[in-house]
């Protein structure tokens, strides 16, 4: 017990310097959310302040900021149902056909830089008179789910015994019916898991939004960037726009997350 008492004290004083410095930059976020911008560069207010709702009120009254709310569930609930629909029958395919060429395909789709599509993508949505609606916005975000859909869902059948599928065979169901039946239902927690990560994903990006999108159109993370103006910066609606931007999808981790784990699990052991 004696050897192993140096241990656990590195153990509890790594943890806690791990969480103090993933946890302060929110807590600082969150409370320079409720600070006016005097406040926010006086450092003997950083805990002692007198706290205001103005920058919510400018945040979700005066910037709009409900439309670009709205905005972002639709871009990236649209993306993420259009990209279950699409990556779970092709991750099937492929891990059923031992489809491994077509899987680093898609792999490679996943590891390619977004930014080197963005010229290419604006130049041929901007001809096609796509630029600034929501059509060309769900279309560049399903570049970030679809292939982590496929990829997760992969490792997901590749756990489903064969077994269950070959007996749906001979009770007389096609191979469709076997799917539709049998694996489909089998397959719900990695299927919840492939849509929550890819919702996250697409509610976070940035890059194609601030690029493709228009006034009307613009999600959340670019819409963060009115703030930011060529001669100052308002840190206290950008704190408060940023808050309004991270607390929801901290929400969703954090109550879906035994969810995310379990299907991540299940879909890493075969048999």
């Amino acid at each position: 017990m004696k050897t192993r008492t140096p241990y656990r004290v590195f153990r509890v004083v790594a943890l806690v310097v791990v969480v103090l410095s993933m946890v302060a930059p929110l807590l600082w976020m969150v409370a320079a959310s409720f600070k006016t911008n005097v406040d926010i560069y006086d450092s003997s207010k950083a805990l002692a302040f007198s706290p205001t709702l103005e920058n919510y009120t400018k945040v979700l009254q005066q910037a709009n900021y409900v439309q670009f709310i709205g905005n972002s569930l639709w871009v990236a609930f649209a993306a993420t149902v259009l990209s279950l629909i699409l990556g779970v029958p092709a991750a099937y395919s492929m891990s059923r056909f031992s489809m491994k060429k077509s899987a680093l395909v898609v792999l490679m789709a996943r590891v390619i830089p977004g930014v080197s599509l963005l010229v290419p993508w604006y130049y041929v949505f901007s001809n096609l008179r796509m630029v600034g609606g929501f059509t060309v916005l769900i279309l560049s975000h399903m570049f970030v789910s679809l292939p982590l859909i496929v990829y997760i869902m992969m490792g997901f059948f590749d756990g489903l015994p064969m077994e269950l599928e070959e007996a749906a065979l001979v009770d007389g169901l096609t191979h469709i019916g076997a799917f539709r039946r049998i694996t489909l239902p089998l397959s719900m927690p990695g299927i919840a898991t492939a849509g929550i990560l890819s919702f996250i994903f697409s509610w976070n990006n940035f890059m194609f939004a601030l690029v493709l999108s228009g006034a009307d159109t613009k999600t959340l993370p670019v819409a963060i960037f009115d703030f930011v103006g060529y001669a100052s910066i308002d840190w206290g609606g950008l704190m408060a726009a940023a808050t309004v931007v991270t607390l929801p999808i901290m929400l969703i981790a954090l109550f879906v997350q035994k969810y995310v784990v379990s299907g991540l699990t299940a879909g890493a052991t075969k048999g």
